[in-house]
């Protein structure tokens, strides 16, 4: 390893709150500006839509661009873009012709993890602020990349963990900070589920979609129903597994409630027992992080009967010497020790979602960092894709922070970068 990638990963440690932000802040966007900030976005199925419907109802934004590689989902999500604010976005498959083009403040990307990297330093190129959806990356590699180049451009972004807004979230984090808990020795956190599937047969595209540059920089798979803009989540070339796509959300709440780093070891054992023929990433998972505060398990099984307990199938155990908290979306229980220790439970509201994205254009006008600053959202990353190294190599991953490095373990920390499909370079391969 380089000695620049060694110094960027120590300077890492440093709050963000102590970055100098760019003062080039694009066009009219700039403190105390009352201009609508033009946006675009890539990456219109779903979940792209979604956001792009939270900036408009936060408001005094414009979606003024958007680009994917599905004509459908182009002209679909162009037609309802101009119903909600009463003008049509302009429309690009390339997003380098996009941005480009389009004369933007910010970018809002909700590709798949595996185009994350390019498109995020491309907006970069380009001075424009980014809203990032989870994981940050496909790779740590590509992760230590983007944190670079953030702090060097000066650029906002937030990455996509919405949790860090929610009502129940936030008030387990000052519960468990003031001590009510005690100390906490144990968490764990589970999403069960049963995964809804479709046909993994290979088949040709629809005419609409140009798959292979959907694929992009990741390895040219054979097209299904089950991949194709449906599960790709659980497609180890681009989601990487349902850990990194879904549990990635609680590993982050978790973090924050207790204000962790990443974990110094972490091992993970699992296998696809039920869906086998129809994913790539296992079906049921078990990890471990020991952190410096407190060991945290992760859990997960997406088949099988519905559990015994179902309303603590989606969230986060913290075993305190006091008390038992568990919290979910809109949740939360605290179970005092003791026989005749009465049980609490509290069901905040919030829209996480909303609230984020307004975050994000708040700390855009304010030239300010959000809730979620890309360091926060590579260490969640880095935390979940080392789980996943440690079940591909089923050994035990020793995790150096500092240096950003896996400690002896050559096949593991062969797999922190992976090869990129020519013509695209991974940015590792250049110098941070």
């Amino acid at each position: 390893m380089n000695k620049s990638r060694r110094q960027f990963l120590a300077d890492s440690s440093i709050v963000l709150g102590g970055v100098a932000l760019s003062g080039l802040a694009n066009r009219s966007v700039h403190a105390g500006s009352e201009s609508p900030v033009k946006l675009g976005v890539i990456g219109v199925g779903w979940y792209g839509m979604v956001d792009a419907r939270a900036a408009l109802k936060v408001g005094g934004v414009e979606i003024a661009a958007i680009c994917d590689v599905d004509s459908e989902h182009l002209e679909k999500s162009a037609t309802e873009l101009e119903q909600l604010q009463g003008k049509r976005p302009q429309t690009f498959k390339l997003y380098e012709d996009m941005l480009g083009q389009a004369g933007l403040d910010a970018v809002i990307i909700a590709s798949p993890p595996h185009w994350h990297a390019l498109h995020l330093l491309a907006c970069l190129k380009h001075n424009l602020d980014v809203y990032c959806e989870k994981p940050l990356a496909y790779d740590i590699r590509e992760g230590q990349a983007m944190v670079a180049a953030v702090r060097k451009s000066g650029r906002i972004v937030q990455v996509g963990f919405q949790r860090r807004q929610h009502a129940s979230f936030r008030e387990v984090r000052d519960f468990i900070g003031s001590g009510e808990a005690g100390e906490i020795v144990q968490v764990d956190a589970q999403i069960h589920y049963r995964a809804g599937t479709k046909d993994p047969t290979p088949k040709e595209p629809p005419p609409s979609l140009d798959w292979n540059l959907w694929c992009g920089p990741g390895p040219l798979i054979p097209y299904s129903e089950q991949v194709g803009h449906f599960n790709w989540r659980l497609e180890k070339t681009s989601g990487h597994g349902h850990l990194v796509d879904w549990g990635i959300h609680l590993i982050d709440a978790t973090r924050m409630i207790l204000d962790l780093s990443t974990p110094s070891q972490i091992t993970a054992a699992g296998g696809i027992y039920r869906l086998k023929d129809v994913i790539t990433t296992p079906d049921t998972l078990t990890a471990h992080f020991e952190f410096g505060r407190c060991p945290v398990v992760w859990r997960h099984r997406l088949w099988g009967a519905e559990e015994y307990a179902p309303e603590v199938n989606n969230g986060i155990f913290f075993f305190g010497t006091k008390a038992t908290v568990f919290v979910t979306d809109g949740r939360w229980v605290v179970i005092p020790v003791g026989k005749n220790a009465e049980r609490k439970e509290y069901t905040p509201k919030t829209d996480a979602g909303l609230e984020h994205m307004r975050d994000f254009l708040n700390a855009i006008r304010e030239r300010r960092q959000p809730a979620c600053p890309i360091e926060e959202g590579f260490r969640s990353t880095a935390t979940v894709k080392l789980a996943m190294i440690a079940y591909e190599t089923n050994s035990v991953i020793h995790w150096d922070e500092s240096q950003g490095n896996i400690l002896d373990n050559p096949q593991a920390q062969f797999l922190l970068k992976r090869e990129y499909r020519q013509p695209w370079r991974h940015p590792a391969d250049d110098s941070i």
